[in-house]
């Protein structure tokens, strides 16, 4: 009724999701004050409503302005004055029931439009049920709560989008913590390329690359064979017709094959391939090639050329990388026994490997502690329990100390573990779809983007997004830059949480995927303030403005103190910097 207090003013214009709405000018004030409560009328992304009958409609206020949108000279002579709402509608309730996005019943011309009061949004929003997590506070209301449906936030997966500065870590934490505090089933996996999160969560399980205490340990053995190939060499799957390439191919899948009893049960090795993940030593493996390209034979047959026929002065030593010594060729044109070995195929091979044994940035993949070899204590099981089996219902795996070049694979071979496991024990009653895993990923712009450089990490995130939640395997990504990320993992998110973005094309992400009658929502991303997010998607009921509360303790991503620290004198010492030099070339810590 034109005489409640909520009051608004009447339709001039239906479309097919918009209204247009005149302000009645016997509104006393712009900012009426409703049960004790102000409220501003004509607010971007405010709600208002049109009661038709036992039917609510609601709308979000999308612009303002003092003459309609389509008009005349008459009609803007006869509105001089007036205030006129553009208004996206949004859903309807219907009497008691609960609210429903999508219009059914659409109002007419002269229908009354009125303020959305508090007890209004309650009715929107609805209270907490069981499989939900309260997300923030609306940004219309302190007292009113916005809840995600989990199911669907972590199932159809979903993403954290913000500008550096928007409070995008903030909002990592504030999700996971209403996860882990309201589920004690909960079981999350974070990758954390910048080790900034352990500070925010105390009680998490944390694994960090060449951390004494808690080592996180990736075993090489672990990648498939394109992978290794890509990673020791250089070498692709294209170069498949190569004789080096298929030998490599044949040494890998033989040094597996000879270690198939392993601790958590024996493989039967005619189902071992090269990429099966089965432990073997690397050192062995370059021994191998450099036994063949510098072994000394009494025959210059090739296809004679083996173990019996060698002639050898020293075995050498796998495990320290000193190769085999054989009897010196008396002359070069192999006249005379000994005869140099035929066998040349790994010559471009051979050196790579010893290279990447001999640096210590690869220390985590190659000398992986308990998961060295098939002799060393520990097989994949126990891996598997320290990230997802232990007591924490979260582990961050800290990958500060993982050198930029391998950064790509190290993800690569951590998610395609986590999905394999889930996989494979998607009916046990311990894991799979009978307890669902969320994988996180931090600042996934660095290895998830659009280069082909970034293919193993890619490839498998994507197989995660495309096909997880049929196994219990969710995914949350976290960027800065939206408009790098694949696109296979942005077509697969269903719940988008954006902060401030200034980049339009990062902004464009996120307004494919709202309805387009609420794009004008999406418009409001610039002017954003820290720590506010546009949610829309699956998981939430209706795309809303939300305000997410500050965490303490918080992650380590504050921007340093630059007045503060510029304002100190620090003395010139060229001894200050021999700590920093070391560092660099040992990379650590």
């Amino acid at each position: 009724m034109k005489t409640e207090i909520t009051y608004l003013g009447h339709i001039i214009r239906v479309d097919s999701g918009t209204i247009e709405v005149e302000v009645s000018n016997e509104i006393p004030s712009a900012a009426p004050i409703i049960n004790g409560r102000l409220y501003k009328i004509g607010q971007i992304g405010t709600f208002v409503k049109i009661p038709i009958g036992n039917i609510t409609i609601y709308g979000i206020v999308s612009s303002v302005s003092n003459t309609p949108s389509k008009s005349d000279e008459t009609l803007l002579k006869h509105s001089f004055g007036s205030r006129f709402l553009t208004v996206q509608l949004v859903g309807e309730k219907v009497e008691e029931d609960d609210f429903e996005k999508g219009i059914g019943t659409y109002p007419t011309i002269n229908d009354e439009v009125h303020i959305v009061i508090e007890k209004d949004l309650f009715d929107i929003y609805g209270k907490k049920d069981a499989g939900s997590i309260e997300i923030g506070k609306h940004s219309s209301s302190e007292n009113l709560s916005v809840y995600a449906d989990l199911h669907r936030l972590v199932l159809r997966h979903c993403a954290i989008l913000g500008s550096t500065g928007s409070g995008k870590s903030n909002t990592t934490v504030s999700i996971l913590k209403a996860i882990l505090n309201g589920y004690q089933g909960s079981r999350i996996i974070l990758v954390d390329p910048h080790g900034e999160y352990s500070s925010a969560f105390p009680e998490a399980k944390v694994l960090k690359i060449n951390d004494p205490a808690n080592p996180l340990f990736i075993p090489f053995w672990l990648m498939s064979f394109d992978e290794l190939a890509y990673f020791l060499v250089g070498a692709k799957p294209t170069d498949d017709q190569k004789p080096d390439y298929r030998l490599f191919r044949e040494l890998v899948t033989n040094l597996k094959k000879e270690n198939c009893n392993l601790k958590s049960g024996i493989v039967n090795p005619d189902f071992v391939t090269s990429d099966s993940p089965i432990p073997f030593s690397a050192r062995k493996l370059w021994y191998e090639m450099n036994w063949w390209l510098n072994a000394s034979f009494n025959t210059t047959k090739k296809d004679e050329q083996n173990l019996a026929t060698a002639i050898k002065e020293d075995d050498g030593n796998a495990e320290n990388l000193i190769g085999a010594k054989f009897t010196s060729h008396l002359s070069t044109d192999n006249t005379k026994p000994p005869y140099k070995s035929q066998h040349q195929e790994f010559y471009s091979y051979e050196k790579k490997i010893l290279s990447r044994l001999k640096d210590s940035r690869f220390d985590f993949l190659f000398n992986p502690g308990d998961f060295k070899d098939a002799d060393s204590n520990k097989d994949l099981h126990h891996l598997l329990n320290e990230w997802i089996g232990s007591d924490s219902k979260l582990s961050i795996l800290d990958l500060s100390g993982v050198p930029f070049e391998v950064l790509d694979i190290t993800v690569g071979l951590i998610t395609r573990f986590v999905y394999d496991s889930m996989f494979w024990g998607r009916n046990e009653p311990y894991t799979g779809k009978n307890r669902p895993l969320l994988l996180a990923y931090e600042e996934a712009h660095n290895y998830l983007n659009k280069n082909d450089n970034n293919s193993y990490s890619k490839a498998a995130v994507e197989r995660v997004f495309k096909e997880g939640r049929k196994f219990g395997l969710g995914a949350l990504v976290i960027s800065q830059r939206p408009s790098e990320i694949s696109e296979t993992i942005l077509a697969q998110v269903g719940t988008f949480i954006a902060l401030r973005l200034t980049n339009s094309g990062d902004q464009s992400i996120v307004k494919s995927s709202a309805p387009d009658n609420l794009n004008s929502l999406i418009d409001l991303l610039p002017s954003l303030r820290t720590g506010e997010a546009i949610i829309v998607g699956e998981a939430i009921k209706i795309p809303s403005r939300v305000r997410l509360k500050l965490n303490v303790p918080r992650p380590t991503s504050d921007d340093p103190k630059l007045v503060e620290k510029w304002q100190q004198e620090h003395p010139t010492n060229e001894e200050n910097y021999k700590t920093v030099v070391t560092r660099i070339r040992q990379q650590k810590f």
